[in-house]
């Protein structure tokens, strides 16, 4: 099964959900991209991602662009920026799937104060891809 993982930057939600489906199964296909990839993934979300035992320190954030002529079984947009501007796709996509969650770069202040916001919306990854992941079985 492919699989295609949308956000923004690529920087935080779609590496983060990424790295939890490689996780529940090492057969998956899957890719993150975004619509403005940035350069580097967020480490907050490196760390955060390392405390639920899942190491994303060596994902790249790609362009949205490199998979356009692909085909997936899924492309799955985690925010509503994404969604909106999402490309059209000239591959073969059998199911397109919208999973909307709050952007934890936004947040702001110490390390203390961001981290709990980082670890808020990484469980809420994680239960909607699990659900997401016992469906695609």
């Amino acid at each position: 099964m492919k699989i295609l993982i949308i956000c923004t930057g690529n920087t935080c939600r779609s590496q983060m959900a990424e790295g939890f489906l490689r996780s529940f199964d090492p057969h998956l296909e899957v890719y993150s991209a975004g619509t403005i990839a940035e350069g580097k993934v967020n480490p907050y979300a490196v760390k955060v991602m390392q405390e639920a035992g899942i190491d994303i320190s060596r994902q790249i954030p790609e362009s949205v662009k490199n998979y356009l002529d692909k085909d997936f079984d899924y492309v799955i947009t985690v925010c509503d920026g994404a969604k909106e501007v999402c490309p059209v796709f000239t591959g073969n996509v059998k199911h397109r799937i919208h999973l909307g969650f709050e952007d934890p770069a936004n947040a702001k202040g110490t390390e203390e104060e961001v981290l709990p916001v980082y670890r808020k919306v990484r469980d809420q990854i994680k239960i909607e891809f699990s659900d997401l992941y016992k469906h695609l079985k």
